[in-house]
């Protein structure tokens, strides 16, 4: 179906705005998927906040030339799903989680900080875990040695028989989560 120049312009400025926004992108070859799999897929992808779209390659490249994603202009032959996302990690994990059940997504390329990946990179960044665990690890190890340095206190005083003291420090520790 061909697109008149209004629509073609239309195609353009949506991407370009998705294009601005985002931090990542993911180019996919979708050769011989079937309907059913490609609508579990932007399923996937809608519940992680990435936008798949299925585009014309000359479309493409215009709507991404002038930004980070213009280096990967180059990769953008065949029929190819174009993946958005704000956030790092999730075209990159939603992309290859679906590879690794249907070996007819064949990954091609990615874009990221405004460098091309290739099929390794786009599944390195996939295995990066998301924000929140990333945060969860982190405060995980800020906590770790204030727990511990309260359960030590706590044995400590126990062993000397502060009795009260003891049981106040013992107290203290089992309020501070491991």
């Amino acid at each position: 179906m061909s697109l008149n120049r209004s629509e073609k312009e239309a195609v353009i400025s949506e991407v370009t705005s998705l294009a601005a926004k985002a931090q990542t992108l993911v180019l996919a070859e979708y050769r011989g998927i079937t309907v059913a799999a490609m609508t579990k897929l932007r399923s996937d992808a809608r519940g992680a906040g990435v936008t798949l779209s299925v585009l014309k390659n000359t479309l493409a490249r215009r709507a991404v030339a002038g930004s980070a994603f213009e280096v990967g202009s180059d990769h953008m032959t065949g029929p190819l799903i174009y993946s958005f996302s704000e956030d790092a990690v999730a075209a990159a994990k939603v992309v290859a989680e679906f590879a690794k059940t249907n070996d007819k997504l064949v990954i091609r390329a990615g874009v990221y900080g405004g460098k091309v990946l290739d099929v390794n990179g786009v599944k390195q960044l996939a295995s990066i875990p998301s924000k929140e665990v990333l945060l969860a690890q982190l405060l995980g190890l800020m906590q770790s040695p204030i727990s511990r340095t309260a359960r030590v206190l706590a044995a400590l005083a126990e062993q000397r028989g502060g009795g009260a003291a003891a049981a106040e420090v013992a107290d203290a520790a089992q309020a501070v989560p491991a």
